[in-house]
This record gives structure tokens, C-alpha cells and sequence, in this order.
């Protein structure tokens, strides 16, 4: 039986929290704020015309920026309120609802591997307790052999970045570079976010 993730427990408490989380980003976009610092680093890694998968996309604020610059993105989130935000605020993009716990995009008509796997807006937080390894295992079985995935969120949200390190470790991923922010501060045990570029393991 699939456990449900931390977001969809928060999500049944406050069945406005979805609508409401939509509405700020939305509101942030209208009045200016600088929402693409991690659509910035991830095309800059990405060869053109890439294929990206967007883990954890939510309302589509990073896949969504990603799209016009000429990269394939497909956007998987496990809220399907946001993923219909996804759709609205950001055709062209593919927007899909799924548990990245059970990620198998192959059987939906997406075989193909992808090129960058990009994480970000404090998703490993908000899943299932006890699948962090199996999420990170199933990223990386969405991308290509020299492919690489990208995951970034904070601090004290109850997975501490040691554990994350150890899970890394534990889904045969290699850490490549390891940061405190999307425009690569350099990462310290004090910093209070982390970004790390993962690789398969040889």
C-alpha cells in the first residue's frame, strides 16, 4: 500500500494549502520577484535542446521557465491541484500527477532517459517517510548514463542534510558538488540549504 507523502498529509489537513501555495507564487510572479534562480543553473547545465525532468514541480514555476528556452520538460508532482496550476500558468511543458516514490515514467509513454533530473522547491522534505532512497533511486534511473540530477531545500524540515548525504550514498549515487544556494555559495555544515549534483555511481 503506498504511504502517502508528508505534502499530501499536509494537504488533507488544509485542503486550502494547495490553492493557497498556487496563489503565492502567482502573486510573487505578478509583482516581480526573481523566482528562476534554479531554472538559471539548471540550463546552464543542460545541453540545448535537452530533455529534463522536472521532479517535483509543483505549480511549474521552474519546468515552466525551462520549456521556452527550447528544453523538453516533463513535470511530475503528486498534488493534482498544482500540476493543474502547471497546465494553466505554463503550456507546452508535459505536466503529469505521480508519486516520485513510484516514479515509472516508461509505463506512461515516456521511455526515453533524461538528460537532467532537477529537484528542487523542498520537495525530499515533503515525502513519504522511508522512501527518500528509493526517490533518489528512481531519479537517477530517469537519466541518462551521463546524465545528472540536481536537488536543492532547507533546513530543519526534518531530513537532515546528513541523512540525505547517507541516502545518497545508499542509492549507489555519486556526489559530484555539493552548494548552499541555486547561484553556488559554498555549502559548510552551518548553511541552512543545500544543492547537490548527483551522478550515477561507477
Amino acid at each position: 500500500m503506498r504511504r502517502p507523502t508528508r505534502w499530501e498529509s499536509k494537504t488533507q489537513a488544509d485542503p486550502q494549502h494547495s490553492h493557497w501555495f498556487v496563489e503565492r507564487f502567482r502573486t510573487m510572479t505578478a509583482e516581480g520577484k526573481d523566482l528562476a534562480g534554479e531554472a538559471r543553473l539548471i540550463d546552464a547545465m543542460a545541453p540545448r535542446g535537452a530533455r529534463i525532468l522536472d521532479a517535483g514541480c509543483g505549480s511549474g514555476r521552474v519546468g515552466g521557465r525551462l520549456a521556452p528556452l527550447g528544453h523538453e520538460v516533463v513535470g511530475v508532482d503528486v498534488d493534482p491541484v498544482l500540476i493543474a496550476a502547471a497546465q494553466e500558468d505554463y503550456p507546452g511543458p508535459t505536466w503529469l500527477v505521480g508519486d516520485l516514490a513510484e516514479l515509472d515514467l516508461a509505463a506512461v509513454g515516456h521511455p526515453e532517459p533524461f538528460d537532467l533530473v532537477v529537484c528542487a522547491g523542498n520537495v525530499m522534505p515533503f515525502l513519504a517517510p522511508g522512501t527518500e532512497i528509493e526517490v533518489l533511486r528512481r531519479l537517477a534511473a530517469h537519466s541518462r548514463p551521463q546524465g545528472r540530477t540536481v536537488i536543492g531545500f532547507g533546513a530543519g524540515r526534518g531530513y537532515a542534510f546528513e541523512k540525505f548525504f547517507a541516502d545518497v550514498e545508499d542509492a549507489a549515487l555519486r556526489l559530484d558538488s555539493v552548494y548552499s544556494s541555486w547561484d553556488l555559495r559554498p555549502f559548510s555544515p552551518q548553511t541552512e540549504f543545500v544543492v547537490a549534483v548527483l551522478s550515477r555511481d561507477a
